[in-house]
């Protein structure tokens, strides 16, 4: 038995190959998991991008390849069924969903056993946040639902993101942009991306603040369409908006450019939060700009916050909550926001990393990949 691999070179994104390794045995308490099916949008994107400077690359390293290339595993979220076992607490048959390289199949080490999941103790796993070492199981996550596993791999990782950006940006009193009579102005770049519009469903609940999309001529009625932004406008629109504009600069696109643009253009800039790099080709340092300095947004941080104010059991009934909310907004016929499109293979999964890649496509299609013959 073989494992298929899909790699990416870090320095070169674009270029990618797939390889074939032979099934290693398991040790004891290991278990091997068919990874059936993933999503990949330009979160995947931002893994990669980001990859060295936040670890991204360190859950699933890559043996080399009998080359100097750098290669690498992009992660992926989605569902995978256990067909080995040599843990005692984890069965054959049992469905889970979770972290997974983009692969045919994935050997884990189940630690902290729980009736709800475990986590992945795999040693070189140890240092990087939990959140992404924990796998669910599916017969009893309380968000799971058979019939709309794509939509949950596709948006969930995302909306949770999301999620907390806004929690963050109101926990902080949307940095003093919001005042009695004057709303704050939230611009969040790359609005059409799953996160950006996710970010934008939580903050149309706030009276004080008006939601504005940034996003691309191609992108602007698909953004309208969506009901959750008070004004779309396109890059080169920053002009529609009066200098003095109170504003929070979320930045889900990490175009260095319009970044420029943005800190250049508006005095009353409160707080420029950066989240993640869809635009691959145009990424750009932070330095000597007017305004904040940008802050990363790591949301496992905030997770931790909420955690301590709220305890586990409050945060995911707040959390499953809004996450339902949401995934009925998006499913609301007659235009769903998301039409799920699989593929399946190695040609297929190389042609869906390169269309993602480059930001092409249609804002409404989520890609659902496998390289086991799970889609």
């Amino acid at each position: 038995m073989t494992t298929t691999l899909f790699l990416v070179r870090k320095d070169q994104l674009d270029t990618t190959r797939t390889v074939q390794l032979p099934e290693a045995p398991l040790s004891d308490g290991q278990v091997r998991v068919r990874i059936e099916q993933f999503a990949y949008t330009s979160n995947n994107i931002t893994y990669a991008a980001f990859g060295e400077s936040m670890d991204y690359w360190r859950f699933f390293p890559v043996v080399p390849q009998g080359d100097e290339a750098p290669w690498g595993i992009v992660p992926v979220w989605g569902f995978g069924v256990v067909v080995e076992t040599k843990c005692a607490g984890v069965a054959e048959g049992e469905r889970l969903y979770g972290y997974w390289p983009m692969a045919s199949d994935a050997v884990l080490q189940p630690a902290r056993v729980s009736p709800e999941g475990f986590f992945d103790a795999a040693p070189h796993r140890a240092a990087l946040h939990p959140v992404y070492n924990h796998y669910l199981r599916c017969a009893v996550d309380p968000l799971h639902d058979p019939a709309s596993e794509p939509l949950q791999a596709l948006l969930r990782p995302l909306f949770l993101t999301a999620w907390l950006i806004d929690d963050f940006l109101a926990d902080n009193a949307f940095f003093g942009t919001s005042q009695p009579g004057r709303r704050g102005a939230m611009l969040l770049s790359s609005a059409s991306s799953k996160t950006a519009y996710a970010t934008a469903a939580q903050l149309a609940h706030r009276p004080e603040v008006e939601v504005i999309g940034l996003t691309s001529a191609a992108n602007v009625a698909f953004c309208q369409s969506l009901g959750v932004y008070s004004r779309v406008l396109t890059y080169d629109q920053l002009d529609a908006l009066p200098t003095d504009t109170p504003c929070v600069y979320v930045d889900f696109a990490g175009n260095g450019a319009l970044r420029k643009a943005v800190h250049s253009r508006f005095t009353a800039l409160a707080y420029s939060c950066s989240i993640g790099g869809t635009h691959v080709d145009q990424l750009s340092g932070a330095r000597d700009l007017p305004g904040p300095r940008p802050v990363l947004f790591f949301a496992p941080a905030q997770v931790k916050k909420r955690h301590a104010d709220w305890g586990a059991a409050g945060f995911n009934e707040r959390m499953a909550r809004a996450w339902h909310a949401f995934t009925r907004q998006v499913s609301q016929p007659p235009a769903p926001w998301l039409v799920v499109q699989h593929h399946s293979g190695p040609e297929a999964v190389q042609a869906a990393h390169a269309l993602v890649l480059g930001g092409r496509g249609d804002p409404r299609l989520g890609h659902m990949l496998s390289l086991s013959g799970g889609v």
